[in-house]
């Protein structure tokens, strides 16, 4: 939900934009026990893309959701490598509603995205890579197909594979056919694997 600067004189408490609205002054902030202070200096913060590793810093210790969505927003318009990095990082994180705005955020920057998509689906913790491949559903860019195929290539994890392939049914092409059919080789004895690359290969032979 947007944020909307109030326009009303405070009535009592003190001012939570109190402080000045420079770079220093918004870093102060991001550390305010209040955290509408911190709600607002994380929002004013993404208009200064040198406070990536800031809000990335911040990020790993809020504990007020509201606060933890508008610092996803803005490192999300940041979008530099520190950003980036610290989004792939809440893809680790035990708390799933972080974890799922990190990966609509991530969604938001295919190009950004890009050159950590190897890793993250080479990632040794298999939830990273199925996380990775969720990110992939809505990331507009040339690759997806390719990335798909190499995970129903070369992963060893069947759920890593399934959420792969469930993907490669709406996305897939007539180059993802002999993967698939390797696919369901490799886990013969995997039903979930057998429907879902047949659904994928009739769809894909129906286009």
């Amino acid at each position: 939900m947007g944020l909307k600067k109030s326009h009303d004189a405070p009535t009592a408490g003190p001012d939570e934009r109190r402080l000045p609205r420079d770079l220093p002054g918004l870093l102060t902030a991001l550390d305010d026990p209040d955290p509408l202070a911190r709600r607002w200096a994380a929002r004013d913060l993404a208009q200064y893309p040198e406070s990536s590793h800031a809000l990335v810093e911040r990020l790993g210790r809020e504990t007020e959701p509201s606060v933890t969505a508008v610092i996803l927003t803005s490192l999300t318009l940041i979008g530099d490598e520190i950003a980036v990095a610290g989004l792939t990082e809440c893809l680790r994180s035990e708390d799933a509603m972080l974890r799922n705005a990190a990966i609509e955020a991530m969604k938001q920057l295919p190009e950004e995205v890009a050159p950590w998509m190897g890793r993250l689906l080479e990632d040794p913790d298999p939830d990273v890579r199925i996380f990775a491949v969720d990110v992939l559903e809505s990331l507009r860019h040339p690759q997806v197909e390719e990335w798909l195929i190499r995970v129903i290539t070369q992963d060893a994890h069947v759920n890593v594979c399934a959420t792969a392939v469930d993907l490669l049914g709406e996305v897939g092409s007539e180059r993802a056919t002999p993967a698939l059919l390797a696919l369901k080789q490799r886990f013969a004895d995997e039903p979930y694997i057998q429907f879902a690359a047949d659904l994928a290969l009739k769809r894909i032979s129906a286009d």
